[in-house]
């Protein structure tokens, strides 16, 4: 009896952080020359910037490019040039997803685009404080806003390293462009923790 126990409760556990495991949302570490940042991902909320984001991840896309923008205040931004600011080639734009209920604050990873709000490619950025004005409002050129789909859950101390570097002109850019080379070496998936279960919500 006690045996047949034992086995029960075992797959139980199994059972139980199999699917935690399951439910998790997925996780990516930015390696850079400054440290690493550790991303959760939310699918549930921004599932085709999340698909678009891991398949420029999973291609090695991000791999040797830089944080090309930084603004102490607002954010850093990156993902779409190399060290000798050589512009990426990119798959097609996506459709924004910014009314998804996210907001752009502190710590969260959002789409970088052009005026168009359905020109995202591959350039991403990470807020550095709450951005309201960068959220969505209305189904308009002006207020569809940035798309939120993911948050930064460990390195946010590299992240304050890299917008306190000083900046000025770089490449093709007149301002705003680190003097020290911010190198992101990779970008790759991480398997997300199997405890404590994922809150709901995000």
């Amino acid at each position: 009896m006690k045996s047949t126990l034992s086995v029960l409760a075992g797959l139980l556990i199994w059972l139980t952080t199999t699917t935690v495991l399951a439910e998790s949302n997925p996780q990516v570490r930015i390696q850079t020359n400054q440290g690493d940042i550790i991303v959760e991902l939310y699918p549930a909320k921004a599932p085709k910037s999340v698909a678009n984001f891991l398949q420029y991840v999973d291609g090695g896309f991000y791999n040797n490019t830089i944080f090309h923008r930084v603004i102490e205040n607002f954010m850093i931004q990156g993902g779409g040039y190399t060290p000798e600011f050589v512009r990426k080639e990119t798959q097609v734009p996506i459709m924004n997803e910014a009314d998804n209920g996210l907001k752009n604050d502190r710590g969260t990873v959002a789409m970088a685009r052009l005026p168009d709000p359905h020109s995202a490619t591959a350039q991403f950025f990470i807020n550095v404080t709450n951005n309201t004005p960068l959220n969505y409002t209305a189904k308009t050129p002006r207020d569809w806003g940035y798309c939120v789909f993911g948050k930064v859950i460990k390195g946010m101390d590299v992240v304050d390293t890299i917008r306190k570097l000083p900046t000025g002109r770089g490449g093709p850019f007149a301002t705003d462009v680190p003097q020290t080379a911010v190198i992101i070496t990779t970008v790759s998936r991480v398997t997300p923790a199997a405890a404590p279960a994922k809150k709901k919500g995000k």
